[in-house]
């Protein structure tokens, strides 16, 4: 018996979303001009969340390839406020460029997503323009935090804990380093949660912290 491996549906369009974000300074200025947008994908992108049609809130955005390219292709940039309703209805150029996407499978990229050894994700985009020119075919075929791009991974995780750690603390004090010390300074105060201080009651939210970048990789995908 043949099993499938299933990934969340943003999965199948990640790498497709950084193709477009790649492509937006080429094609930003001539969004009018474009007449067909061809996106190479694997079957399970094309049977799972290619959408046609009306989309009728920010779950349906979110599993909708050809939403996740338009919005990058077109600003630059794919974030939860992207998928919203006010977004969504101040651009119509989303919809007009979704309804200029040819969709296509490449039988490698519907193979190699279910190969253990590989499990890619991959992608490719290709603008055509109206005047016949047209941009390269950037392809990406595993997404950011997959254990074949370990090393750019790092780095936006890092810019993720930052955030985070931004909501909770100063702007001063939103570093890796300040933050162990102010958490040594409440332990001091007052008794943390016993998962927080399992071994030293005082360094272990602080090893935890260091940990991140050192993890060892998995063998799965991580979204950042």
């Amino acid at each position: 018996m043949l099993f499938k491996i299933s990934f969340p549906a943003e999965f199948h369009a990640q790498t497709a979303a950084e193709a477009a974000v790649t492509l937006h300074p080429q094609v930003r200025d001539r969004l009018d001009e474009i007449e067909r947008i061809v996106v190479t994908t694997h079957e399970s992108a094309i049977r799972i969340i290619s959408k046609v049609g009306a989309l009728a809130n920010p779950a349906d955005r979110d599993h909708c390839l050809q939403y996740m390219i338009a919005v990058p292709l077109a600003f630059g940039d794919l974030i939860a406020e992207h998928y919203e309703d006010d977004f969504h209805q101040a651009h119509p150029v989303i919809d007009e460029l979704r309804e200029k996407m040819i969709i296509q499978e490449e039988p490698r990229y519907t193979r190699e997503y279910l190969e253990a050894d590989k499990r890619s994700i991959a992608n490719a985009i290709q603008v055509f323009f109206k005047d016949g020119s047209h941009t390269e075919q950037v392809a990406v075929e595993y997404p950011i935090g997959h254990r074949r791009r370990r090393e750019a991974g790092i780095p936006l995780l890092e810019k993720k804990f930052q955030r985070n750690l931004a909501t909770r603390f100063p702007a001063r004090a939103a570093t890796p380093s300040s933050a162990c010390a102010r958490t040594r300074r409440r332990s001091n105060r007052r008794r943390l949660p016993p998962s927080w201080t399992s071994g030293s009651s005082k360094t272990a939210v602080c090893r935890g912290v260091k940990a991140l970048a050192s993890a060892p990789a998995s063998s799965g995908s991580m979204t950042t």
